[in-house]
């Protein structure tokens, strides 16, 4: 059946994120200062990690990694967002769209791994801290980023097989600012009960799995919080931790909440208010929350300005 969608063409007309055929100059430059944002401070990440000779612990290389996904992420939707608020209705082909869909939940299931492996990393350095060089080797660090990307793209490969094998209507109006999984499957004119089983049941193992690490890696640093007599120290670590499960639980939150529900549950407009806050406002925080705030970082980012403003004072 994909061969023949290949053949006969159909070809998708995206909505956008907002109903109608009006333009939105307003949300574009809101959005657009978003993404802006999200690339500076990402790719900033992603320099600074490779190029500063401190910031070589496991947890920086994870950040430069994830902050690496962070950009593509939104890359992948948010062109095409901004284009939709000038330009309603876009024509996408069958090609690009299940391309967009194949990299959209790659880098989606990559980044969700990755934050496990960030949290593994915090609890081990909280609570076994004279065994963290043991433990947090560069090749383990190595083979936690490499199966994230396997994983993910193995996973992605076999969800946009099945949902491309699907018949569509010609011109299909996709509901959306991109080719979402569960607006493709509502949009298919075949039976999806076999590809919706696939999908829901791998799915939610892939996600459920990076989620239930997450969970007991804080629960540990938790435990291991309450166990610190400073009141400072507690404080400290509290404020940090509890700023990353803000994010955590903004990215699983509404990633569960939009794909794994019943099909009969399906909203449009709600599905395009979740899909912001995963796919443009958790990558965008991400580099904020993760990094930005760190004195090593900011060190970093000092040294690396100073550097580059030398030459210009000779």
């Amino acid at each position: 059946m994909a061969l023949a969608n290949l053949t006969t063409a159909p070809e998708f007309l995206l909505l956008g994120l907002v109903d109608g055929t009006d333009i939105h100059p307003l949300l574009f430059l809101l959005f657009l200062g978003v993404y802006l944002l999200n690339a500076l401070g990402n790719l900033a990440m992603v320099v600074v990690v490779r190029s500063d000779g401190a910031l070589r612990s496991p947890m920086y290389y994870f950040l430069g990694h994830l902050s690496l996904v962070d950009v593509c992420f939104t890359t992948v939707t948010v062109p095409r967002l901004l284009a939709g608020l000038l330009h309603p209705r876009q024509a996408v082909s069958f090609q690009g769209c299940f391309s967009q869909m194949y990299f959209f939940v790659a880098l989606g299931i990559t980044e969700s791994y990755l934050l496990a492996a960030m949290s593994y990393d915090r609890a081990v350095a909280v609570c076994r801290p004279l065994h963290y060089c043991a433990v947090m080797t560069p090749r383990r660090c190595a083979a936690l980023v490499t199966t994230s990307w396997a994983v993910a793209h193995l996973h992605s490969l076999l969800h946009t097989l099945l949902i491309s094998a699907l018949s569509y209507p010609c011109p299909a109006p996709v509901r959306h600012f991109f080719c979402d999984m569960t607006v493709m499957l509502s949009l298919a004119t075949s039976d999806t009960a076999t590809a919706e089983a696939a999908i829901f049941s791998e799915g939610l193992a892939v996600v459920l799995t990076p989620l239930l690490l997450v969970s007991l890696s804080y629960a540990r640093i938790l435990v291991a919080v309450l166990g610190v007599r400073a009141a400072g120290g507690r404080r400290r670590a509290f404020a940090t931790c509890g700023a990353h499960l803000v994010v955590v639980s903004l990215f699983f939150g509404s990633v569960l909440s939009v794909y794994f529900r019943p099909s009969s549950a399906y909203s449009a407009r709600y599905d395009r208010l979740a899909s912001v806050v995963y796919a443009v406002l958790t990558p965008t925080l991400n580099p904020f929350i993760y990094s930005l705030r760190n004195k090593e970082v900011k060190g970093a980012l000092k040294r690396g300005l100073r550097w580059r403003a030398a030459p210009q004072e000779v």
